[in-house]
């Protein structure tokens, strides 16, 4: 089967396109034809070294899959060979074939085609874990989304605005901010051009944010803290914008708030009972018409690379699928 491999940590133009033997699964484990899979931001910086996780050399990065059963572990109940599934794996996705752990595999529904199936669990679950389980996000509240027109950023503004949330997208260019509006945002923040704190400050009346959710990390999170209300929560989701910001924890100590740190693949694997609730009310929003991933390219397994540049550019709005077979 053909994987796209990583044989040593660097850019993109670093992977390679390899055929490897055919894979078998444990007996809690489940092979999968991938379909497709989406490229998530962690994605660029795993390849690089450049993330917490670190896979062992050599390996296939791609985690959020969708495709068919080929195989099942002795022990596997929840899905059978032939069942369309999509669902999530440390790495690996990149390639024709992949192993999964059985609870990380979900039935796929029938009006969720591949595309979509392979762009929804990582980011609608980290979003969704953000703000229901960290953030507990409330009718009415004001929440904040930096790096809105992302993945995990419009799932969070599609999510807040379903939720009850007013909901304030903040992104790097009038086009993205377009998207988040029709994705349900209230309103947007450009801050390549505007002070982000002080616009907060001005679209909540002087209130502050009662959440924000920061997947950008960089030069963007103490400014949107700083604009934050009284017992808000802010929420560390990643560092797409690069350095991880050091904060003044003096900050956290005037505003009653709290700093809460969202690992969604982590509490997953931890929780699989609590992720498959979430996961159940996903699907069903998705079936009702509410949530719809947007897709911003589809490209072929030999142009992963490709991919992976575009979105280290920042040019990607939304997820970028990769066609694996």
């Amino acid at each position: 089967m053909k994987a796209i491999v990583c044989e040593q940590f660097g850019p993109p133009s670093s992977l390679v396109l390899k055929d490897l033997p055919a894979l078998e699964a444990g007996e809690k484990e489940v092979v999968i034809e991938v379909k497709a899979c989406s490229l998530n931001f962690p994605d660029t910086l795993i390849i690089q070294g450049k993330y917490q996780y670190k896979p062992e050399l050599p390996f296939t990065p791609g985690s959020d899959i969708a495709g068919t059963v080929k195989a099942v572990g002795a022990k596997v109940k929840n899905v059978a060979v032939g069942d369309e599934v999509f669902g999530f794996v440390p790495n690996g996705g990149f390639a024709e074939e992949v192993v999964a752990p059985a609870k990380n595999v979900f039935p796929k529904p029938p009006l969720m085609n591949n595309a979509v199936g392979a762009s929804f669990l990582m980011a609608y679950g980290t979003s969704y874990h953000a703000l229901k389980n960290r953030a507990q996000l409330k009718t009415g509240e004001t929440l904040v989304v930096l790096g809105a027109s992302g993945g995990v950023g419009l799932a969070a503004v599609e999510l807040g605005k379903l939720m009850g949330a007013r909901v304030i997208a903040c992104a790097s260019s009038a086009e993205k901010l377009a998207l988040c509006k029709e994705y349900g945002a209230d309103e947007g923040i450009n801050y390549s051009e505007e002070d982000l704190k002080t616009r907060i400050k001005e679209s909540t009346e002087g209130k502050g944010a009662d959440v924000i959710y920061d997947p950008v990390g960089d030069k963007f999170s103490e400014p949107a803290l700083r604009a934050m209300a009284w017992e808000g929560r802010f929420l560390v989701v990643g560092f797409a914008a690069g350095d991880i910001p050091k904060i003044p924890l003096n900050l956290a100590l005037l505003k009653g708030c709290q700093i809460v740190g969202v690992f969604w693949g982590s509490w997953a694997m931890q929780f699989p009972n609590e992720n498959m609730r979430n996961t159940m009310e996903l699907i069903q929003w998705h079936a009702q018409g509410k949530l719809k991933p947007h897709i911003h390219a589809v490209y072929p397994l030999e142009e992963a690379q490709k991919a992976m540049e575009e979105m280290m550019q920042r040019k990607v709005r939304g997820k970028i699928v990769i066609e694996c077979s």
